[in-house]
Formats: structure tokens, C-alpha cells, sequence
């Protein structure tokens, strides 16, 4: 009997997680083409998920390599031998 009750409460806390990260997982996906903050949400979503899903976990590890790759700085251009020097205003009359 213990096992049924066991098994009831974990399916019930599964249902529980997938319920309210799916909210905020679909939440997060309206906020791409609403304003508001998607690429904060859809991780937060995906996070919750990932309590109890394998799949999420995946997608959550793909996203923070993608973002860690991704806000890396650029390399500086080596070409680039006019730093710091500025270019001439076209904008301003030369007769001025």
C-alpha cells in the first residue's frame, strides 16, 4: 500500500512540474514576439522542468552552452591599424 501512495505523490508532484513549467516555458515563447523579457523566461521554464524531465535538461544545457559561446567578446581584427584614430567629418562645410 505504501508503494501506491508513494507512486501517487510523485506522479502528483510530476504533474505539479510540468504544469507550471510549461506556463512559464509558453509564458516565455509569447514574450518573443510580445515585449517583455523572453530570453529570461524561457530558461527559467526550462529550468523548472528540468526537475523532472530529462529532455529539459538537455535543452537547458544546450542553451547555456550556446549562451556562454555566444557572449564571449569578439577577437579585435588584427587589420584594424587606424585605432584611435578618428575619421574626418564629411558632415562639416569645409568654407566654414
Amino acid at each position: 500500500m505504501d508503494r501506491y501512495v508513494e507512486n501517487g505523490i510523485r506522479a502528483a508532484r510530476r504533474l505539479v512540474v510540468a504544469v507550471i513549467g510549461a506556463t512559464v516555458l509558453l509564458c516565455g515563447l509569447a514574450l518573443l514576439v510580445l515585449p517583455g523579457p523572453a530570453f529570461v523566461v524561457i530558461p527559467i521554464g526550462l529550468g523548472i522542468l528540468a526537475i523532472e524531465f530529462e529532455w529539459a535538461r538537455r535543452w537547458l544545457r544546450r542553451a547555456r552552452r550556446l549562451y556562454a559561446t555566444s557572449s564571449k567578446p569578439p577577437a579585435p581584427d588584427p587589420d584594424e591599424s587606424h585605432r584611435g584614430v578618428s575619421a574626418p567629418n564629411r558632415d562639416r562645410d569645409p568654407s566654414a
